[in-house]
């Protein structure tokens, strides 16, 4: 079995996008898992939008070693502990408080907290934080936001998330802020519903080469 990757220092840095998972079946994680990062994606962020999601966390992180697993739509202090506990490898949350962004820091882990304001991401700076997930991306301004805050905070980096695709993505990616993307594009529900693992790890292989401007890295 393959070595487990190292703790990444920032999941912004890990690929140009992170997928975005919702596992209904944890019998799907490690097979999901594997395609993923078999097409160059090895950040990968299960959603707690399901029963399976807690148990998904655990099987990749005890069964695919190659992946870096993470936890998102995390919003609550016991959330954090049960997904870290779980074998989650960095944390996301679609929005912060400072109880939330305590916790996170507390974990041990890398987190991304969501911001979708001006006034959020110069909170946040306040508390030493410079990493963030933009979401809503696109409901929330999109690239026109993203490229209005680079000027006046520069020292932000970002992961926009929310109503990105494969067209739109290297536009995010062209942007000074922006070090890589969130999205399930890779991952169709019929796909998944099929358990068509060799077509995920296609879509996953054309996503990892994305880059500004739409140009292969």
């Amino acid at each position: 079995m393959a070595s487990p990757s190292p703790q990444p220092a920032s999941v912004l840095d890990l690929a140009p996008v992170v997928p975005v998972v919702v596992i209904e079946d944890a019998g799907d994680a490690v097979p999901l898992a594997r395609a993923l990062v078999a097409g160059g994606l090895p950040a990968i962020e299960v959603t707690l939008r399901t029963p399976a999601a807690l148990e998904a966390i655990r099987q990749i992180a005890g069964r695919v070693p190659e992946a870096v697993v993470g936890a998102g739509t995390v919003i609550s202090p016991e959330q954090v502990a049960d997904t870290v506990a779980a074998g989650a490898r960095f944390l996301v949350s679609p929005g912060w408080t400072d109880v939330l962004l305590e916790a996170m820091r507390g974990s041990g882990v890398p987190f991304l907290p969501g911001v979708s304001t001006t006034s959020e991401v110069v909170a946040l700076l306040e508390r030493g934080v410079r990493e963030m997930k933009f979401f809503p991306a696109e409901a929330a301004g999109g690239t026109a936001y993203l490229k209005s805050l680079a000027g006046p905070l520069p020292q932000a980096r970002f992961c926009p998330t929310g109503g990105i695709g494969p067209d739109s993505a290297p536009d995010y990616l062209a942007l000074p802020n922006v070090a890589c993307v969130g999205g399930s594009w890779m991952l169709p529900q019929d796909a998944v519903a099929a358990r068509d693992w060799g077509r995920v790890e296609a879509l996953a292989r054309e996503a990892a080469a994305l880059s500004a401007g739409g140009r292969c890295r």
